[in-house]
């Protein structure tokens, strides 16, 4: 088993958080992003920035019974696929039964902005957010040990 980070986009706290509950667990971490981010990890995988490059990355590191962290919906349901744990920088743990949700809100959107509509942001992240994050993680690597 190991943490798979599509570091791209993760909040550095998140990254960090994972390493400290991969070191209580004896589980590395992985970190894919592309060469325009710094990330300091022991595996690191540093991709260039084409469209989907870190995704594609991801998804040939993921194995069956792996954790990944993503915001992305799109890889968290490929690799739900393979069976592998997903969960969002915010501590939500995507699942077959939510994904295709999340799926079919994020196109209803894009097609709203499409047609001229605006839609908002991501709130802003809380400390509350890395609470919920950490005891989403140790929760999934606990059940699945």
């Amino acid at each position: 088993m190991k943490i798979i980070v599509d570091a791209d986009a993760c909040p550095k706290a998140v990254l960090q958080i994972c390493i400290k509950v991969a070191l209580e667990y004896d589980i590395p971490v992985w970190t894919v992003a592309s060469f325009n981010h710094n990330i300091v990890s022991d595996h690191h995988v540093v991709v260039g920035n084409a469209s989907q490059e870190a995704d594609i990355r991801v998804m040939n590191l993921a194995q069956a019974g792996d954790v990944t962290v993503t915001q992305d919906w799109g890889l968290a349901a490929m690799l739900l696929g393979k069976g592998v744990k997903c969960l969002n920088p915010c501590g939500r743990e995507f699942s077959t039964t939510n994904i295709e949700f999340l799926l079919e809100e994020r196109e209803a959107k894009a097609k709203f902005r499409r047609g001229g509509g605006r839609t908002k942001g991501p709130k802003k992240r809380m400390p509350e957010d890395d609470r919920k994050f950490e005891a989403c993680l140790k929760e999934i690597l606990t059940v699945d040990r």
